[in-house]
């Protein structure tokens, strides 16, 4: 990956192939051009700084232009980009002193999930994510990020673990969903994610959860309920993925694009509907083209809200966590003699901050 000098622009080398996805090819030609003129610049001495600052301009405008009207197709592309920054990525770029936490105590240790301790800025806390793997070799040992049962044991087991010392919890999204193999199925793949949705609902210290990719279906859910969810600018989160829903509506999977069009699963959709509470931005033309400022972005949002949630009682942020989860989608009858079945109405995040305390399973009474 190189990078333009005047405009401070990450591009990806080479015209085609090395993650140029199909509407970037436009992009990719005057990128070429640039690296050109540079080329002809140092081996012939001859000064081409206007051309290029012109051309680096143009490339600025066509980016912005480009970037702002993306489909929701392509901004599933985007989650995928081969070079957009992973967990470790960014693990490696924000994560001081990270301290990797393995095995469910149970079956295994899935190299899916990421766990361990870390300092984001000066904050201590438990990290947990999902682990694509870059090369080949590790996305095999990955499963692709998808997730199995002792995956998400594991997730919980460390977030009882940050409980226990009293540290916020973080989890980082990026899964297109959890193993749908037999073995998973066997060891008990639905439970075990509902099992995380309800633990991670009454878990006594603060949790943000972050979509920097993929989200997808009960993967996604399995570590991300939280007190905050947030979403980088281009990832998508669903209950499915576009080409499960298009084979499953349409019996055919190349309909992927009409099925994230109905969806609504990108992060100006979600936040109109309050299933997420912020959009991250991202860098000019996606997080794969400056990894570094998409670290910059991610970390100060986590720093931010983590010391936000920490001045909560931990009576009032389990009552506001209880609150937002049930408050997503509410359904409102009309009457039996009106037209239409119903409606979906949500409250805005804003107005649940404060919720009275809810009641409690009365305690047993105690012996005389």
């Amino acid at each position: 990956m190189t990078r333009t000098d005047h405009l401070n622009v990450a591009v990806a080398n080479g015209t085609n192939g090395n993650g140029c996805l199909e509407f970037e090819k436009p992009l990719a030609d005057l990128e070429s051009q640039i690296r050109e003129l540079q080329a002809l610049q140092r081996s012939k001495g001859i000064d081409y700084s206007p051309e290029i600052r012109q051309l680096q301009s143009n490339l600025v405008k066509l980016t912005n232009k480009i970037y702002n009207n993306l489909s929701a197709w392509e901004i599933v592309q985007v989650a995928r980009h081969p070079r957009r920054p992973l967990l470790m990525d960014y693990l490696n770029m924000m994560a001081k002193d990270f301290c990797q936490l393995h095995g469910d105590r149970c079956f295994g240790d899935d190299r899916a999930v990421v766990t361990g301790f870390g300092r984001i800025g000066r904050e201590k806390v438990m990290i947990v994510g999902h682990n694509k793997g870059r090369t080949t070799k590790e996305k095999v040992e990955c499963n692709f990020g998808c997730t199995h049962p002792e995956g998400y044991r594991k997730a919980l087991g460390k977030m009882k673990l940050a409980e226990k010392f009293n540290l916020p919890i973080v989890c980082l999204i990026d899964t297109p969903g959890a193993y749908p193999g037999i073995g998973a199925e066997e060891r008990g793949q639905a439970q075990a994610i509902a099992v995380n949705l309800m633990e991670m609902s009454q878990i006594r210290v603060p949790i943000v959860c972050v979509i920097i990719g993929e989200g997808g279906s009960g993967g996604a859910l399995g570590i991300g309920v939280g007190d905050r969810v947030a979403m980088l600018q281009y990832a998508w989160y669903t209950v499915a993925s576009p080409e499960a829903c298009a084979a499953i509506l349409w019996k055919d999977g190349a309909q992927a694009f009409q099925a994230a069009e109905a969806l609504k699963l990108t992060a100006k959709d979600l936040l109109k509907i309050n299933v997420i509470d912020q959009i991250i931005p991202e860098p000019l033309g996606g997080a794969h083209r400056n990894p570094h400022e998409a670290s910059h972005h991610l970390e100060n949002y986590l720093i931010k809200v983590i010391r936000d949630l920490r001045r909560y009682k931990v009576e009032n942020l389990l009552e506001n966590r209880y609150r937002k989860i049930r408050t997503v989608g509410e359904f409102n009858m009309k009457p039996r003699n009106g037209a239409g079945a119903g409606t979906i109405k949500s409250k805005p995040i804003n107005e649940i901050t404060t919720p009275s305390r809810r009641k409690t399973a009365t305690a047993h009474p105690k012996s005389k």
